[in-house]
């Protein structure tokens, strides 16, 4: 039995692991402890093999080529569209957008719903949201004269959902919300928030990038119209992102950008553009990316989504039971229902003092802000130190975080 067959069959760590070369390796003569796959997940080699096949088989440009190589290549992307399609059970290929990221996305979708917006108009944006899905209603908003609603959050870190009802008024025109807050791992509910703001007639638009490496989303059953989510974060690489979009929404906003493949015919009158969803794809598409992703998305369905689920929230809930031993630990973001993400401080110790002396001992962290301001300013911290956890990550290297810890704190005690 190959180790991914034993891993499908048993949820063996240590076979899966196997798939991860980067993670055998050492850092600092330290066996390498790689906790921050909120900001990107690793690769398995299933991922490498994808792409290293397609540059040495199949590479060509897509769609128009009138030859074999052009041929397999289209093939490739296009099969990767497909199995997108699946994962997150769109209606239709055409409401698969390729984009280099979910920040493109959701600039797609913010730039085309500013013509709908006029001054007064308001735009519903939570606390927790990355700057990913501030900035660029921001920037909307004084085109048009918007303005930005932030949706309040308890100190326990979840939606207040009293605050959001609150909010949804005439003047509510988009709901853009995060699926799961990367700094504080909390699961909003976003069928909930969908529902209420379709029934005001809102747009809804939903940050699904810290989602996807823990959930597999409906996009039938939750019924928003864009959802945006990227490839590095889902295990696969780096470039690629997707946009999901109702196509009805889809062919009613204009193109972001404009160049080669996005038009139908250009004259120096008039140009009209391409179909869906390649109105949306200006220029040469991340093929290698897309086939990468498509790849990501496979191994992981292998897995077992139920099967991952219970492993990571089995490596949360011993990390929970560890703070209580770290003498002024604290956590950020204790909602009930949270995905594997620790971010904490620690009294008397800098997040970038933690993250270094981690590293010193193999242990990959992140810490700063997390492109989160607004929600660090709400907790009135500069910043977090944060551990997020992958499948691949064992009890083993928990208990070592969590030791690692502890020496840290004895070395500043000295």
């Amino acid at each position: 039995m190959t180790d991914l067959a034993a891993a499908k069959k048993t949820l063996d760590v240590n076979a899966i692991r196997k798939d991860f070369p980067i993670l055998s390796q050492t850092v600092n003569g330290k066996p390498l402890v790689y906790l921050d796959n909120g900001a990107s997940a690793q690769k398995p080699v299933a991922v490498l093999d994808a792409m290293e096949r397609y540059f040495r088989e199949c590479h060509s440009n897509v769609h128009r080529g009138a030859h074999t190589l052009g041929d397999r290549a289209t093939a490739a992307f296009e099969g990767a569209r497909e199995t997108v399609r699946n994962f997150i059970n769109a209606r239709s290929t055409r409401e698969i957008v390729w984009t280099r990221g979910t920040t493109e996305a959701i600039n797609v979708v913010a730039n085309g719903l500013a013509s709908r917006l006029q001054p007064g108009d308001e735009i519903l944006v939570s606390m927790m949201e990355h700057h990913a899905n501030i900035v660029p209603w921001q920037m909307v908003a004084e085109r048009t004269g918007a303005t930005i609603k932030p949706i309040q959050v308890t100190p326990q870190g979840e939606l207040d959902m009293e605050a959001f009802d609150s909010l949804l008024t005439d003047k509510a025109k988009v709901l853009a919300v995060t699926h799961v807050s990367n700094v504080l791992g909390t699961v909003n509910p976003i069928k909930e928030l969908i529902a209420k703001a379709k029934a005001k007639g809102l747009i809804t638009l939903i940050d699904g990038a810290q989602a996807v490496p823990h959930y597999r989303p409906d996009m039938q059953a939750l019924d928003c119209d864009f959802y945006a989510f990227s490839g590095h974060k889902l295990f696969g690489p780096t470039g690629i992102g997707v946009l999901y979009g109702r196509e009805s929404m889809l062919e009613d906003i204009p193109p972001f950008m404009g160049g080669g493949e996005m038009i139908e015919r250009v004259t120096f009158d008039k140009t009209t553009w391409n179909t869906l969803p390649y109105k949306f794809e200006a220029g040469t598409p991340p093929i290698a990316e897309a086939v990468g992703l498509g790849a990501a998305i496979d191994y992981v369905e292998g897995l077992g989504r139920d099967a991952l689920e219970t492993a990571e929230q089995t490596l949360l809930q011993r990390a929970n039971e560890l703070v209580k031993t770290v003498p002024g630990m604290s956590v950020i973001g204790t909602a009930a229902h949270k995905v594997p993400v620790l971010s904490f401080k620690i009294d008397g110790l800098h997040p970038s003092d933690i993250g270094t002396l981690l590293d010193q001992q193999g242990i990959a962290i992140r810490t700063g802000h997390h492109c989160a301001m607004p929600l660090m300013d709400f907790y009135s911290v500069p910043g977090t130190a944060r551990a997020s956890f992958a499948f691949y990550n064992t009890l083993d290297e928990v208990e070592q975080f969590f030791a690692a810890l502890h020496k840290i704190q004895r070395l500043f005690a000295e």
